[in-house]
């Protein structure tokens, strides 16, 4: 599947079909490469299972299918998401800066204690 989205037009077709189904015809429209081409292109997409094409008359419509994507979403999440290190760091950071605001509004109550007293 990899390979079916790693040329641009495959990925442009791919979002055209996003937002609704469309004719061979309308997606060849939209490239400046040949029509045998744009089929090439679709046949890669069916046969990676990334769009499903059904008769119309005498006209094949394509529609997107998500499914095969979300494998390749959750992968490419765990490659994009901090790791173990980072949520721990993070976390670290967030108590030093909680300790250090505590401390300037200890400080400070105390100081204005000490001013009334």
């Amino acid at each position: 599947m990899a390979g079916a989205i790693a040329d641009p037009v495959r990925r442009e077709i791919l979002l055209m079909l996003r937002d609704e189904p469309r004719s061979a015809g309308q997606i060849a429209d939209r490239f400046a490469i040949s029509r045998p081409a744009v089929s090439r292109h679709l046949r890669v997409l069916r046969e990676a299972g990334l769009v499903r094409d059904t008769a119309d008359g005498r006209r094949r419509v394509y529609a997107l299918v998500t499914a095969p994507l979300d494998d390749l979403v959750g992968w490419l999440e765990r490659l994009t998401r901090p790791s173990g290190w980072q949520h721990r760091l993070d976390a670290l950071e967030t108590e030093v800066y909680r300790t250090r605001r505590e401390r300037r509004t200890t400080a400070g109550r105390d100081r204005s204690q000490k001013e009334t007293a």
